[in-house]
C-alpha cells in the first residue's frame, strides 16, 4: 500500500513539474518570439530578411530548464528567506538577464562554427551587430523577467501549491477567508 500511495506522489510530483516547466517555457517563448518579430520587422524597413524564429524557441527551451532546475535546488530560497519579495525577483531578473546575454553569446559563437567560419567569425558577427543590441536585449529582458519572477515568489509565498494559477485562472474566491 505504501508503494502504490509514494509512486501517486511521485507521479503527482513528475506532473506538476512538467506542467510548471511548460508554463516557464510558453511564458519565455512568447518574450523571446516578440523579440524575433521586432528584429524582423526593424530591419524589414532597411530591406534586410531576419528568420531566426527558431533560436527564440530554443532559448526559450533552454533558459526555462535552467530557471526550473535552479527552483528545484532552492538557489535563491536560503538567500532570501525572511526578505521582502523584491530581492528575489530582482535578484532572479538581474541573473536570468545575464543568462539571457551569455546565451546571445554563444548563439553567434556556435553561427560562427556551423556557417563554417570559426567561432571567432560569430564573435566578429556580434560586434557588428553592436554591443548596445545586447545590452538593449538584457535590459528588455530584465524588465520582462519582473513580473515572471514576483509571480512566481508569490506563488511561493501563498504557500498553497496552485493557489496562484487558480487564483489568476480559475475561481477568485478562493482568495476570500471562510
Amino acid at each position: 500500500m505504501a508503494a502504490v500511495n509514494a509512486k501517486k506522489v511521485w507521479k503527482e510530483r513528475v506532473a506538476r513539474e512538467i506542467a510548471r516547466y511548460f508554463c516557464n517555457v510558453v511564458y519565455l517563448a512568447i518574450v523571446f518570439g516578440l523579440f524575433a518579430w521586432y528584429r524582423r520587422l526593424i530591419l524589414a524597413e532597411y530591406n534586410i530578411r531576419y528568420l531566426k524564429y527558431g533560436v527564440a524557441i530554443f532559448e526559450a527551451l533552454v533558459l526555462a530548464k535552467i530557471v526550473w532546475m535552479a527552483d528545484l535546488l532552492g538557489l535563491t530560497r536560503r538567500l532570501f528567506q525572511k526578505k521582502p519579495l523584491i530581492f528575489p525577483t530582482l535578484y532572479n531578473s538581474a541573473v536570468f538577464s545575464v543568462f539571457v546575454g551569455v546565451f546571445a553569446v554563444l548563439e553567434h559563437t556556435v553561427g560562427g562554427l556551423l556557417k563554417g567560419k570559426g567561432w571567432l567569425a560569430g564573435l566578429a558577427e556580434l560586434r557588428a551587430e553592436g554591443g548596445y543590441e545586447l545590452i538593449a536585449r538584457c535590459l528588455i529582458t530584465f524588465c520582462v523577467f519582473i513580473p515572471f519572477f514576483a509571480l512566481r515568489e508569490l506563488g511561493k509565498t501563498l504557500g498553497q501549491e496552485g493557489k496562484l494559477g487558480r487564483l489568476f485562472f480559475r475561481d477568485r474566491t478562493l482568495a476570500v477567508p471562510g
